[in-house]
């Protein structure tokens, strides 16, 4: 069976890490601390010459709820349009209502914003008040994949709605996410029948920097990392 691995990936130096580890996609985030806000279009670009894996980047323009303002999704819009400027293969994005219903009609330009791009609605879908018919809407509306922990915190504690909403699932990708790690991966592949899957494998690195300042918490002085080493045994753990 062929899976698919898709790392979150915070910049140029994380992207090329989870690359050379093996990563079959990228979803590149800023803030991913604040579960990922829109990069830098510069970032994109660097990222989309120099490496030749499909690059997903998030469309969001802020941390928080997945509620916006009229503004907010017009900033989301002209998003996406630059992103598919720049070449990218998707984008990952997610809106919802007040009510935890979907804004079928926003979503819709979304999509087709996105197009030919492919469209994955990310971790709002655990915020949504029915996932299954959200699921069908989305199927209906062309999204093409939907990141989801089964509106849990982790994959591996909604591993029974996961599992449902992939047998109900007709003409939609459902990409298990968040605390997907080597040690539990197999059993969710096993336990789901999902193929795709999605990590951040966060880790730190220590600065390169000589100088410390004493004023200031060691921790200021270290950058986002994501090992190399640690995307081979993902991958290794999924296929054993």
């Amino acid at each position: 069976m062929s899976f698919i691995i898709e790392i979150a990936t915070t910049d140029y130096t994380t992207t090329k890490s989870a690359i050379e580890g093996g990563a079959d996609r990228i979803e590149l985030c800023a803030a991913l601390s604040e579960g990922g806000t829109t990069p830098s279009f510069a970032t994109i670009k660097i990222c989309k010459e120099n490496f030749d894996v499909p690059f997903f980047p998030i469309v969001r323009s802020r941390g928080g709820d997945f509620y916006y303002s009229d503004e907010e999704i017009e900033i989301m819009l002209n998003d996406i349009s630059i992103i598919k400027q720049l070449g990218c293969e998707g984008v990952v994005a997610g809106l919802l209502n007040r009510d935890g219903e979907l804004p079928l009609k926003k979503l819709e330009k979304f999509i087709e914003a996105a197009y030919p791009m492919e469209f994955t609605f990310h971790r709002a879908f655990d915020r949504c008040k029915d996932p299954f018919k959200a699921l069908q809407q989305l199927e209906n509306l062309g999204c093409q994949r939907i990141l989801t922990s089964g509106q849990q915190p982790t994959a591996p504690e909604g591993i029974k709605l996961i599992k449902e909403l992939i047998n109900e699932a007709k003409n939609i990708i459902i990409m298990p996410g968040s605390g997907v790690r080597k040690e539990n991966i197999k059993q969710l592949a096993t336990d789901t029948g999902a193929v795709e899957f999605h990590s951040s494998l966060r880790n730190k690195s220590i600065s390169d920097m000589n100088f410390i300042h004493p004023s200031f918490s060691k921790t200021d002085y270290e950058n986002p990392a994501v090992k190399a080493s640690e995307v081979r045994e993902l991958k290794k753990a999924l296929l054993e």
